[in-house]
């Protein structure tokens, strides 16, 4: 946030000019309908990080307009994860349902004004009587209704008077604007439903776009920083805050929000995700919810680094998984401990060992010595990948092969002397010996250099984990601008749990949620699956990989 972005400039200016006495307070206004995700997270960082570069404040603000939609679940999940991304608003934690009486106030003040009136269209009609982009509206015949009547029958709405559906309350605008947020929009709606928060005290239920500027007002918000969808509803947000003459105007500044591909930001289509059980939960680790990427190993600083990163423009566009990924690997890069993991494993027999072990003391982190050295033995019988052995191997192919020489990493160098098949002809074994003066990297003079370097596990005591490989969850990278349903573009091969994996047995202090790099192989972080001695590793993010590239 070093360099000034659109919106920095125009509270620069602003504090330039003394508006709001110099103030900065920002909202992050969140509906509690659904898990946050990733294009939330960048509206978070936003909000909090303006009112700390300006030292201003930023509330945390629940708009529950809506009790048909809304879970203190929901709640609970939002606090959690935006005091995970590493924010915190003290004391400032606010409902919309706590204005529910003021905001019933300022509505009779409109009809006093003869700017509301109670309207008895159905929502066929009303969509009839509304118009078009190119076609003005026509007025509702409850329009010139009485303020006398008006009054009364929003009352006996208030009441229970009536069934959902027969009235809703409309302010009075302008019929043939141009906006179609103008035209009569709703303000409030009959809902006989039981209210988190608010219990049965009401029947009727202020509209989104009614409450959200007036609460904004209610906590002298300076600047309401929102997404481009609502830049249509900011003159009736003004409109509202002129006519009820309240006493702080909130400036809303729109900015573009953030979409990522080969993932789904609708909080409807993630809810259909989750409901239909084409997921495993709201913090299923393919999904764009900050819950899933919690639990596949993606950290707070990194989805900060990756929000920081993308600017604030007013141009929509589609940002690349790889740049969310990259900025995951940089943060993993520098905190994950080192481990050797064999997914695939071929059994190697060392014919010429003849010691029962050799120590091999790794560091944690090749970077950073204070963390320690991990250590494990290495033995006669020992595990590699499948994919770094080829029976015949073409010329780039820097891994064993029969009569071929590669390196095991902290080892020894090894030659394969004989390859060992099952019935099927599936390699099941390679009967290999070693160079006992390559130890640690050595290279006895004169000896050429092995340029293949490939990990390993001790076949006797590393420990079985299961391990859980992700690709993305739709096989296009904008599964909602295709022509078919966006569920027929759910990839079949996002998930692949491999039961039987190895990996090196250091491991006892090891916790949930802890991340690792597999050497060679990328990024995984320890599943909350996991029970003691039953590891589950999450994919978190790949290395990048040279020959995968060639092949």
């Amino acid at each position: 946030m070093s360099d000034a972005n659109f919106i920095e400039s125009i509270i620069n200016e602003d504090i330039k000019n003394n508006k709001n006495e110099g103030r900065v307070h920002t909202r992050f206004p969140p509906e509690p309908n659904g898990y946050l995700h990733i294009g939330h997270a960048k509206s978070i960082c936003l909000n909090f990080e303006l009112a700390e570069k300006y030292n201003g404040l930023c509330n945390l603000r629940f708009d529950d307009t809506n009790p048909d939609a809304e879970d203190e679940e929901y709640e609970r999940a939002i606090i959690e994860d935006v005091k995970w991304l590493g924010f915190d608003w003290d004391d400032r934690l606010f409902y919309s349902s706590d204005y529910f009486d003021r905001l019933y106030d300022l509505a009779v003040v409109l009809i006093k004004k003869g700017k509301a009136y109670v309207c008895g269209l159905t929502p066929e009609e009303t969509k009839s009587y509304r118009g078009s982009l190119t076609e003005p509206g026509t007025d509702s015949p409850f329009r010139s209704t009485s303020v006398e009547d008006n009054l009364a029958l929003f009352e006996q709405m208030k009441s229970g008077d009536f069934e959902e559906g027969k009235y809703v309350l409309r302010a009075k605008i302008d019929m043939a604007s141009s906006n179609m947020n103008m035209r009569d929009p709703i303000i409030y709606r009959i809902k006989k439903a039981h209210h988190p928060r608010a219990k049965d005290k009401w029947c009727i239920y202020p509209m989104y776009d009614f409450t959200h500027g007036q609460s904004d007002s209610f906590e002298a918000i300076t600047h309401s920083v929102c997404t481009l969808e609502f830049e249509d509803h900011r003159p009736l947000y003004d409109w509202l805050v002129q006519e009820l003459e309240l006493e702080h105007r909130p400036q809303q500044i729109e900015f573009a929000r953030l979409n990522l591909e080969y993932t789904v930001m609708s909080k409807r289509k993630l809810i259909q995700l989750v409901t239909e059980k084409h997921v495993h939960g709201w913090d299923d680790p393919r999904l764009s919810t900050l819950k899933g990427m919690r639990r596949r190993g993606f950290s707070p600083k990194a989805i900060r680094n990756f929000s920081r990163s993308l600017g604030v423009t007013k141009k929509n566009s589609m940002i690349s998984l790889g740049t969310l990924e990259a900025h995951v690997r940089e943060d993993l890069d520098e905190t994950a401990g080192r481990i050797m993991t064999v997914l695939d494993p071929i059994k190697v027999t060392i014919t010429n060992f003849e010691e029962d072990s050799v120590i091999v003391t790794p560091k944690i982190h090749p970077k950073d010595e204070e963390r320690g050295r991990r250590e494990f033995s290495f033995t006669k019988n020992i595990l590699i990948d499948r994919e770094d052995f080829m029976e015949d191997p073409p010329a780039k192919f820097f891994r064993l092969g029969p009569d071929r020489k590669v390196r095991l990493k902290y080892g020894y160098v090894i030659h394969c002397d004989e390859v060992i098949k099952d019935a099927s002809g599936k390699v099941v074994e390679l009967k290999c010996t070693y160079d006992k003066d390559t130890f640690g990297g050595k290279r006895p003079e004169g000896q050429k250099k092995v340029k293949g370097i490939v990990h390993w596990v001790p076949a006797e005591s590393a420990e079985k984990v299961e391990v859980r490989m992700y690709n993305p969850l739709f096989t296009e990278p904008n599964p909602l601008a295709m022509e078919k349903d966006f569920l027929e573009y759910i990839n079949p091969q996002s998930m692949t749990v491999i039961k039987e994996a190895f990996i090196e047995p250091s491991l006892s202090a090891a916790k949930v949620g802890q991340s690792f790099q597999f050497e060679r192989l990328g990024y995984f972080t320890i599943d909350s699956d996991s029970t003691e001695g039953n590891w589950v590793f999450n994919q978190t993010v790949t290395l990048k990989d040279a020959w995968a590239k060639l092949k």
